[in-house]
């Protein structure tokens, strides 16, 4: 049986919503159109929606528009049905109702993340567990304390424990035998990093080994420690360890996908700050192309540095990019169209109108408020009395004619300096809503901020809950 879909909304988007309902398949869904009366959808409120519209409808669901800003559980009571907010923009409406692959499940993933605290011997107790849960919060599922070159770290022990009495999964990466040990003695789950000459220790440890060759590169002796750890029936993790560029990078990814050829079982870990450290880009794109690869290579722990600040969301990206190339490899899919949690800089799609569709909405304006919008030609500034564009928003303000007005100069300045950099960059802009970053900013948007209650959220779409 199809789902009845009622969309309610405003003069201005009628005709438009109208048309592009009709051209998707309807097959699994009815959709009705209501104008509630009033020119601007967005402009709508719970007390206009509960007088206009009368209750019951005949329907399964109510939409109701993007930037609507009342209460949807007191909707949900008035009709009996569930009410939800749909996209901000009109041409996302047929991804956000499952057409041309819809909201992606971004719940899952199979690739654990190490993220070290570098510089953990030098600061104290309570820094090392806030760090922890910045790293914790941020998708991090196991807290490396990392031991510097001939630095004392006295108090290794009281790390570990504090770490796990505050419920952390915890690794102590040493080139010290002696610093494994007492980590481990304290109860470390992880070690790094162990060669076959330091394999005495696993024995004498319950903590989980992470290999690394004997001598840079040498994969033969990775395998005889993998060997010998084999024949006890131990556990362990393995690292081929990748260089930066111009020092052995090409030659260590293809260590990592001959150690997969010959160990087609064995699970791997990769430590990536050699590259987001050590590469002055920013770090998404580093960042997603080596999870890529981890995807591909089916290697299911990645050890992540946040260091430098311009890897100051590393965790943060490493997490998304996970999710993102595990839902697409499920879907045996590219990682496109999964969400723009990666995207920091630019957009796919930065402009939902064209520069005729934004001239035909402002021609149907007959009030003073400025809305404003960015097409691919510049910013666009209008209301009853004009239409104006330009790129520079200086170009545009002896138009707006706000000199005496200064909390709304004020107001439109802020609007039109995010709006330049939406169109310099090539982003989405959307007015009075700042601007999205994907994970690359310290104040995301929620939507792009987390992800533990994206399966509960995509779930909550397809059962049509609010």
């Amino acid at each position: 049986m199809s789902e009845h879909i009622l969309f309610l909304t405003g003069r201005l988007a009628r005709n438009r919503l109208e048309k592009l309902l009709a051209s998707l398949d309807g097959a699994d869904m009815v959709f009705s159109v209501r104008d509630v009366g009033v020119k601007v959808a967005a402009l709508m409120t719970t007390d206009i929606i509960r007088r206009r519209v009368p209750a019951p409808v005949e329907a399964d669901r109510v939409i109701l528009p993007g930037r609507f800003r009342g209460d949807l559980d007191v909707l949900a009571e008035h009709f009996g049905v569930p009410v939800q907010r749909g996209p901000d923009e009109l041409k996302d409406l047929p991804a956000y109702l499952g057409h041309k692959g819809g909201t992606p499940d971004l719940s899952r993933h199979d690739v654990r993340i190490f993220a070290e605290i570098v510089e953990a011997p030098t600061i104290g107790i309570d820094a090392i567990l806030a760090r922890a849960e910045v790293h914790r919060r941020a998708g991090a599922d196991v807290i490396d304390l990392g031991c510097l070159p001939d630095t004392p770290f006295p108090h290794l022990e009281e790390a570990v424990t504090a770490l796990k009495t505050a419920g952390f999964a915890v690794s102590v990466d040493s080139a010290e035998p002696d610093e494994l040990c007492r980590g481990g003695t304290a109860g470390a789950d992880f070690l790094l990093s162990l060669t076959e000459a330091t394999l005495d220790l696993a024995d004498a440890l319950p903590s989980t080994p992470v290999l690394i060759p004997a001598t840079h590169g040498d994969l033969d002796s990775l395998e005889r420690a993998m060997d010998a750890l084999d024949a006890k029936g131990r556990a362990y993790l393995v690292d081929p360890v990748i260089d930066p560029i111009h020092f052995g990078f090409t030659d260590s990814l293809l260590r990592y996908a001959e150690l997969r050829k010959r160990r087609p079982d064995a699970e791997i870990l990769m430590g990536t700050g050699n590259l987001t450290e050590l590469t002055d880009a920013d770090s998404a794109g580093v960042t997603t192309l080596l999870m890529g690869i981890v995807s591909e290579l089916k290697i299911t722990n990645v050890l992540v540095v946040q260091v430098s600040p311009h890897t100051r969301r590393t965790v943060e990206e490493h997490d998304a990019a996970r999710r993102i190339m595990y839902a697409a490899r499920d879907d045996a899919s590219l990682p496109k169209d999964y969400g723009g949690h990666l995207l920091a800089l630019h957009e796919r799609k930065p402009f939902p109108n064209t520069p005729e569709e934004i001239a035909e909405i402002a021609a149907m304006i007959g009030d003073a408020n400025f809305r404003i919008e960015v097409a691919a030609d510049g910013i666009h500034v209008y209301n009853k009395d004009g239409h104006t564009t330009a790129v520079d928003p200086f170009a545009l303000f002896p138009h707006l004619k706000v000199e005496s007005d200064g909390a709304h100069a004020f107001y439109l300045g802020v609007e039109l300096a995010r709006a330049e950099i939406a169109w310099q960059l090539g982003k989405r802009y959307a007015q009075d809503n700042a601007l999205r970053w994907g994970v690359a900013t310290d104040a995301p948007a929620a939507d792009e901020s987390t992800f533990e209650k994206a399966g509960a959220t995509l779930t909550a779409k397809k059962q049509g809950a609010t």
